[in-house]
């Protein structure tokens, strides 16, 4: 009941708050860049690198870019060295910046035997079936590293799937607005660099289902792929990567914001 309170009231205010945005003339002001882990949160691991420090690579290339090229928008980062951030606090950075999007970078991985699976796929916060728990465990496992994790997250235990019910009742607000953005960034991917597309799925990823924005998490290549773990490591893959996520970030700023 306190959960479904909460969300109803803040339903209320963000309809109320576009409303009044839309009515005025929206324009993207404020975009969250988050590198996904940090510090003692590595993530998944590959033959010579760690999701974190490759996340953290992309997203302070994407912001470099998105600065250069558009100027008028102010750009945050959940963190800019290799430090812990807890998840609740990189919802709570983009919810007091009052961001208009959040951007979330990760690398995905699989366990031995499925090294030859390569592929990126966007994440947006959303109800799922028992069979596509696998990624947002994986993502959410970082709480049980955070102290007192039960009281910042609702009870919430990573162990327990059925948890993943109470996470459901967190509906987005920005369901569908994330999901446009999600095969944006998708699209990009396959159009400018021939990637191998594994879709845009709902998942229940603690850190989304917190943002009062669009949001996504993008898993920008497989660390377990040999093949892929070079290319998300060079120089070259990581322009192109910022490249397709920058070009989705201003085909979705042209497409929603009203003149």
């Amino acid at each position: 009941m306190k959960i479904n309170l909460l969300l109803t009231l803040i339903s209320i205010t963000l309809f109320s708050f576009l409303n009044q945005a839309y009515a005025q003339g929206y324009k993207i002001k404020t975009i969250v860049i988050d590198p996904g882990h940090g510090g003692k949160k590595p993530g998944a691991s590959g033959s010579f690198s760690t999701e974190k420090n490759v996340a953290l690579k992309i997203s302070l290339k994407l912001g470099a870019k998105l600065r250069e090229e558009l100027p008028d928008i102010k750009i945050i980062y959940t963190r800019t060295k290799d430090v812990d951030v807890d998840l609740y606090k990189r919802a709570e950075i983009a919810n007091d910046a009052s961001a208009d999007l959040f951007i979330s970078i990760h690398c995905n991985s699989m366990p031995p035997g499925n090294k030859g699976i390569k592929g990126v796929e966007t994440l947006v916060a959303g109800s799922h079936r028992l069979k596509e728990q696998d990624a947002a465990i994986r993502e959410n496992a970082d709480v049980k590293l955070e102290k007192n994790y039960k009281s910042k997250y609702d009870g919430y235990d990573p162990n327990n799937p059925s948890t993943f019910i109470l996470l459901s009742l967190l509906k987005n607000t920005f369901r569908d607005k994330s999901i446009k953005f999600a095969k944006l960034i998708q699209n990009s991917y396959i159009t400018g660099d021939n990637r191998v597309s594994r879709g845009v799925k709902e998942q229940g990823v603690l850190v989304l289902q917190r943002c009062g924005m669009p949001a996504v998490l993008t898993e920008v290549g497989f660390i377990s792929n040999s093949e892929e773990e070079k290319y998300i490591n060079t120089d070259n893959g990581q322009k192109e990567i910022v490249n397709a996520i920058f070009e989705a970030i201003k085909t979705y700023k042209k497409n929603i914001e009203v003149k």
